[in-house]
């Protein structure tokens, strides 16, 4: 692991994380034409791209609700006993965060409030490759049934004989998926954003994938909504000299066996404990069946801040932004709350990363590549959306009236006073003819005559009613 030396008081530069946030233009360019061929070609074109990257394409893309079901016996009872237990983990969390409508009733009457509604349907986007991830249908499809979507949708790719993951399809059996299509790729964000003959248009896609993914859901946002640009998995440990470097060194692991391009960061203020970290590496990395791609992740995206103290190292643990955050220090609750950018942070020895990913209950889908800055991770909020609600009586628009006919006057929108103006004359004179009122509807918050220079006064009482 590559280690950066910070004076004390020193900041951690963007430069010295080496992230690379943006995708390949070659990357967008592919992505931008497999998009724009399936929403001209349809199914066909999803079918095309299908044989091209994944070597088969079913002749119906749905998969039958039998199979799906029939997952739930294919499976080790094991692993499914810890699917339901992790389903109603990952649900309970979630409906603490559902948000009711509400309203609020001022002095004058008027009613103000958020009138809060699920999407109708969305999308969920499960990869397969390097392994497979039925954690990923629970963390997207449970806050979408709790958030009370009306259909979900689930696509993955199939393997090349044409088949799907027993796994993934028992977790989507176990989380209420509504329709399951073998599709993937650049070509499923397509489909699911336009729709096809088979595949349904959905309100938003959500759902880790792989760069062409990543450039799909970033092409068609706009058409739909989209959870975020999701990047490689990254963890940050935060440790002092009362860290296990065993447990240190295996948590880094976790994170890097994933991908190699996975990034792992051990931010310290002990000058030692990078050290016996790194025998600790050492001596575990040999027995990983994960091996190769766990070494590349750390000796290629791997690196050791060196922090003079413990202040100076939670300063640059903010400055990384993390995706997941470890706290391995003494009294590590302490410390939450100077931590202000982390997509999830795990507080003290026993708080391993990995019952996060599975059954903890809170959302694994985080924000990476520092965009922790900004943004928070997958949950209910995400799969509703809200109104306001705006409900005047005649004394509200009273109290009103004359701030917002001043603004709209210093805004040159001259409409937008006479809209309040007339009601405000109407609200002072309610046994007035609107015609008589029209006249002065402007007054206070508009000097200028209703007519402009040279045009004859507009005379509303002529016209009946305005």
């Amino acid at each position: 692991m590559r280690t950066v030396t910070l004076a004390p008081g020193q900041q951690l530069t963007s430069e010295a994380l080496h992230r690379s946030g943006a995708l390949p233009r070659s990357v967008m360019d592919a992505a931008e034409d497999i998009v724009d061929a399936v929403r001209e070609g349809g199914d066909e074109a999803v079918r095309s791209f299908c044989l091209k990257f994944d070597g088969v394409a079913p002749a119906d893309f749905r998969v039958p609700q039998q199979v799906i079901d029939d997952a739930l016996t294919q499976v080790d009872p094991a692993f499914l006993a810890a699917v339901e237990q992790a389903h109603r983990q990952v649900e309970d969390f979630h409906k603490r965060q559902v948000r009711q409508s509400w309203f609020h009733t001022r002095e004058d009457g008027t009613l103000l409030g958020q009138k809060f509604e699920p999407l109708a349907a969305v999308g969920v986007y499960v990869p397969s490759g390097r392994a497979q991830y039925p954690s990923t249908v629970l963390m997207n499809v449970v806050p979408a049934k709790v958030a009370g979507v009306e259909k979900v949708v689930m696509v993955t790719p199939p393997q090349r004989d044409g088949s799907l993951s027993a796994y993934t399809l028992a977790a989507a059996a176990v989380a209420g998926v509504d329709e399951v299509y073998a599709v993937g790729g650049a070509q499923a964000v397509a489909a699911l954003a336009y729709g096809t003959e088979t595949i349904p248009k959905v309100q938003k896609i959500t759902g880790p994938g792989n760069a062409y993914v990543a450039a799909a859901k970033r092409y068609v946002m706009g058409e739909v909504g989209i959870d975020m640009i999701a990047g490689p998995s990254e963890v940050c440990v935060l440790a002092d000299g009362s860290a296990d470097p065993a447990v240190v060194a295996a948590d880094l692991m976790a994170q890097a066996e994933h991908d190699p391009m996975a990034a792992c960061y051990l931010v310290t203020c002990d000058p030692e404990l990078p050290g016996y970290v790194s025998a600790a590496l050492d001596l575990l990395l040999p027995q990983s069946p994960r091996e190769d791609i766990t070494r590349r992740s750390l000796d290629e995206q791997g690196l050791v801040v060196q922090c003079a103290t413990l202040a100076d190292a939670v300063a640059a643990v903010n400055a990384i932004a993390p995706e997941h955050l470890e706290l391995h220090c003494d009294d590590a609750l302490a410390l939450l709350g100077a931590i202000t950018c982390a997509g999830a942070i795990f507080v003290g020895p026993w708080s391993s990363e990995p019952l996060g990913d599975y059954v903890a209950g809170p959302n694994h889908t985080l924000p990476t590549g520092g965009t922790a800055v900004f943004s928070s991770p997958l949950g209910v909020d995400d799969f509703v959306k809200h109104s306001s609600v705006i409900c005047y009586t005649p004394e509200g628009l009273l109290a009103d009236a004359e701030a917002t006919q001043t603004m709209a006057q210093a805004e040159g929108l001259w409409a937008h006073a006479l809209s309040v103006g007339l009601r405000r004359a109407k609200a002072e004179r309610p046994d007035d003819p609107i015609e008589v009122a029209c006249a002065d509807a402007t007054r206070t918050a508009w000097p200028a005559p209703l007519s402009e220079p040279g045009r004859p006064a507009l005379d509303f009482s002529a016209k009946g009613e305005a």
